[in-house]
C-alpha cells in the first residue's frame, strides 16, 4: 500500500523553533541539534518499521533477532539481551513474547543457571533475519539521502554523547 502523501511545510519548523527559542533561552544550537536528531530518529524508525512490516517485525524485534544471530550459540539469557539492546527488562520480555508467538525464537531453561531463561533463535528466525536484512540493506537503512562519506562522520559526532551517557 502506498504511503499517504504528507503535506510539506513552506518552512523548516525546527529552524522556526530555534528562532523562537533564541528570544527566550540560551543553548539554541544544542536545542536545534537535539530536535533535529529526534525528528530524524522518528523518520528513520518509521521507515525501518515499514520495511520490516512485511516480515512481521518491528525494528526492535529485528535488533533482538540479529543479536541472537550474532551470539555464539544462537541464544542468550533475557537479562543479557536487555543489557546489550540497552532496554528495560519488561521490553525484552515483550519483544521475546512477540518473537516466540511468531515462531522465530523459543524460550529454554539455562543449562547452568536454573533461574535464567534463554531466548534461542529458530531456523525460521534465522531465515527471516536474512530476508529482512536484505531489504534493509537495499533501502540503505533509510539513510540513502545521506552521502556515503558523511555516514562515518555522523557516527563519530554522536559517539561522545553515547560515551558520556555510559553506553560503553
Amino acid at each position: 500500500m502506498p504511503k499517504p502523501a504528507r503535506r510539506k511545510l513552506a518552512f523548516d519548523p525546527i529552524d522556526e523553533a530555534a528562532r523562537q527559542w533564541a528570544l527566550r533561552w540560551d543553548a539554541v544550537d544544542q536545542m536545534h541539534a537535539v530536535t533535529s536528531l529526534m525528528r530524524v530518529q522518528q523518520l528513520v524508525l518509521a521507515e525501518l518499521d515499514e520495511i520490516l512490516r512485511p516480515h512481521g517485525l518491528s525494528f526492535a524485534r529485528y535488533e533482538a533477532l540479529v543479536l541472537l544471530v550474532f551470539s555464539r550459540k544462537g541464544s542468550l539469557p533475557l537479562g543479557k539481551m536487555g543489557e546489550r539492546l540497552q532496554v528495560h527488562p519488561t521490553s525484552v520480555t515483550s519483544i521475546v513474547d512477540r518473537l516466540e508467538a511468531a515462531g522465530l525464537v523459543v524460550r529454554r531453561r539455562h543449562p547452568e543457571d536454573g533461574r535464567a531463561v534463554l531466548a534461542e533463535i529458530t531456523d525460521a528466525g534465522r531465515a527471516v533475519v536474512e530476508r529482512a536484512t536484505g531489504d534493509l540493506v537495499d533501502a540503505r537503512f533509510a539513510l540513502g539521502a545521506v552521502p556515503a562519506g558523511d555516514l562515518r562522520s555522523i557516527s563519530a559526532l554522536l559517539r561522545p554523547v553515547r560515551e558520556a551517557a555510559g553506553d560503553f
